[in-house]
């Protein structure tokens, strides 16, 4: 069953203000206003397949919504939220590249996600064909992110934002993926989230400092 004209209208609107809020983490200096940015960026996660489920009669959807509300708008920011106020890191984050830079870099990554997804957009017959070239430019965007940042949990934001994209690419062009691998994937991410602020700590009380760049001054004992 194909989207109605307005279900279809509202997940290219839901999926245009996904790709603007990877750029906005992408262009984002603030850790704290970075989570804000992901717990947004989650809430229209779980909105567009809520669309997608009621105009595709696809009743498993809509216990994906509730599973992405509860662990990417809830659980996931809410611990980010914790390891910022522990480790009292408030700060403007440096990046390895501008954010002019950054931004252009970002603009033509679309452009390349746009035209790799093209041949396969031709021949979709689901919402395929409007969204997979922003679902993967959402991904290249989050990659992006994590390696133009030099500490931990911007990158860790940058790897969950990346996993948002992927989400949103299962949702379009295959209409959800199985329960039971939909369960195992958030449970990996939460499992994920938790074993990374362990390590933040650890780095915190190593180094006084979240920057990565400690780490490459490590070296093995005598």
């Amino acid at each position: 069953m194909a989207p109605t004209p307005i279900g279809f209208q509202l997940i290219n609107l839901l999926a245009a203000i996904l790709l603007l809020l990877a750029f906005a983490m992408l262009a984002q200096r603030r850790v704290v206003s970075l989570i804000d940015l992901f717990a947004w960026q989650g809430a229209v996660l779980a909105a567009s397949t809520a669309v997608v489920a009621y105009t595709t009669a696809q009743p498993h959807l809509y216990a994906s919504t509730i599973l992405t509300v509860l662990l990417k708008v809830l659980a996931l920011p809410w611990l980010l939220y914790r390891m910022v106020k522990r480790l009292d890191v408030h700060w403007e984050f440096e990046t390895l590249i501008n954010i002019p830079a950054t931004m252009l870099i970002g603009i033509v990554l679309v452009v390349f996600s746009f035209s790799l997804t093209l041949p396969v957009s031709e021949l979709a017959s689901t919402v395929t064909h409007a969204t997979l070239g922003i679902a993967l430019a959402s991904v290249m965007l989050s990659f992006l992110m994590m390696i133009t940042r030099r500490k931990a949990i911007p990158q860790v934001i940058g790897f969950l934002a990346m996993e948002n994209g992927l989400f949103f690419a299962a949702t379009s062009a295959t209409y959800g993926m199985p329960m039971v691998v939909e369960l195992g994937i958030a449970l990996d991410v939460l499992v994920a989230v938790l074993i990374l602020g362990v390590f933040f700590f650890q780095i915190r009380e190593q180094f006084d400092s979240l920057d990565l760049r400690h780490l490459e001054r490590l070296k093995e004992g005598d």
